[in-house]
């Protein structure tokens, strides 16, 4: 059963899945996957260093923002390589049993 809050996710997804397959001019999500997964991945560990330096004293506001960041570019990382939110949410049941 998916929670009203996790269908915030599922739309994020399927409007990246979107750009993907019909980029727009001058969406960020169409960039990224133009550029490839290099950039994707190195846009990632940015994300990921963000929320370290948030967690470390910036604040909960803050610590929120950049795990949204890193959420959606993990989303259009799932996307580039053709896996879903439905690949991940079978391995978290799996490792719940």
């Amino acid at each position: 059963m998916t929670s009203p809050q996790a269908d915030i996710l599922d739309e994020l997804f399927a409007v990246i899945l979107e750009r993907r397959a019909h980029p727009r001019p001058g969406s960020y999500t169409a960039y990224l996957l133009e550029q490839g997964e290099d950039e994707i991945l190195k846009k990632v560990g940015e994300e990921a260093v963000e929320v370290l330096l948030a967690a470390k004293g910036q604040g909960d506001a803050r610590l929120v923002s950049e795990i949204a960041d890193l959420l959606y570019h993990t989303l259009v990382l799932l996307a580039s390589r053709g896996l879903s939110l439905d690949d991940v949410r079978r391995e978290l049941e799996n490792r719940r049993r």
